[in-house]
């Protein structure tokens, strides 16, 4: 069980990882490039790969809550963590704190 429960939270950390890098890279280089220099493709490319990994990340919350058995209020602040810059960030270092290493 133990395995079981430190692959979890490694599949939850690492996609957690893309998802909150995906979302930085569209946020703060995709964007400006779009409207600062008239390049809407790198929304396009940037905003595709942050759905794909937001799925993966929501898919990865579900995971973790049957294998490590999460709380409401853990699976609503990973939830909320995906919405907000860095918050996969935090989330993560949270849970170190809290630890769950």
């Amino acid at each position: 069980m133990a395995g079981s429960n430190n692959k979890a939270l490694t599949v939850f950390r690492s996609i957690g990882m893309l998802e909150g890098l995906s979302f930085l890279v569209l946020l703060g280089i995709a964007m400006p490039l779009k409207y600062f220099a008239d390049m809407p493709k790198a929304v396009t490319i940037v905003g595709a790969l942050h759905g794909l990994f937001f799925v993966m990340y929501v898919l990865a919350i579900v995971y973790a809550t049957i294998a490590l058995r999460w709380r409401f209020l853990r699976v609503a602040g990973a939830f909320i963590a995906a919405f907000l810059p860095f918050g996969p960030f935090v989330f993560d270092a949270q849970l170190r704190k809290a630890g769950n290493h």
